[in-house]
């Protein structure tokens, strides 16, 4: 799938595909860089290689994992996550999405999402739960730009950097799935 979005007075091709295993050194690279800088993630130390590279390979079709690139450069990811291992919780996926530092703003978070919802749908999921840290505005407003609606709040549950942080629950319910 792609997207086309205006950057300055140009535009820009941003392509969303199915993530494969020579992106994980990118893929790394932008969550680690959030690990040791922000609140985003609540994550203290940075994802080695390996452990990257099992997360990826332990996936299954229904959770899938994909980059946004520009020009041939990975400059984000998403995926969407297992919420619960309770098998009731099947239909439910919790989404992540990171972008490059240098390609904030320019609508690459929103073609990330944007695909997910739209890959939550054909596989048949029922709901995306999104966890935010509530400091995290331009993630709120996103999620919230996108149909999620707020249905949580828990407070300082998270300490990183010297700060309690809360978490932000939000919720988009798609079609309900026909039951077999």
């Amino acid at each position: 799938m792609s997207f086309v979005r205006s950057h300055g007075t140009g535009k820009m091709r941003v392509e969303i595909r199915s993530a494969e295993e020579g992106d994980l050194p990118a893929i790394n690279a932008i969550y680690n860089h959030y690990v040791v800088n922000a609140t985003c993630t609540y994550q203290f130390r940075p994802e080695t290689a390996e452990s990257r590279l099992e997360w990826f390979r332990r996936r299954g079709e229904k959770h899938p994992v994909t980059v946004a690139e520009i020009g041939g450069e990975v400059v984000g990811w998403g995926s969407l996550n297992v919420f619960n291992s309770r098998e009731a919780y099947s239909w439910t996926v919790e989404n992540s999405v990171y972008v490059h530092p240098e390609w904030h703003r320019r609508g690459v978070g929103r073609a990330l999402l944007e695909d997910l919802i739209a890959r939550a749908r054909t596989l048949r999921h029922r709901t995306i739960i999104a966890g935010i840290s509530a400091e995290q505005s331009a993630s709120v407003a996103l999620h919230e730009a996108l149909g999620f609606a707020k249905v949580g709040h828990l407070r300082e549950v998270g300490y990183k950097f010297g700060q309690w942080l809360d978490v932000v629950t939000y919720q988009l319910l798609l079609e309900r799935p026909a039951l077999d």
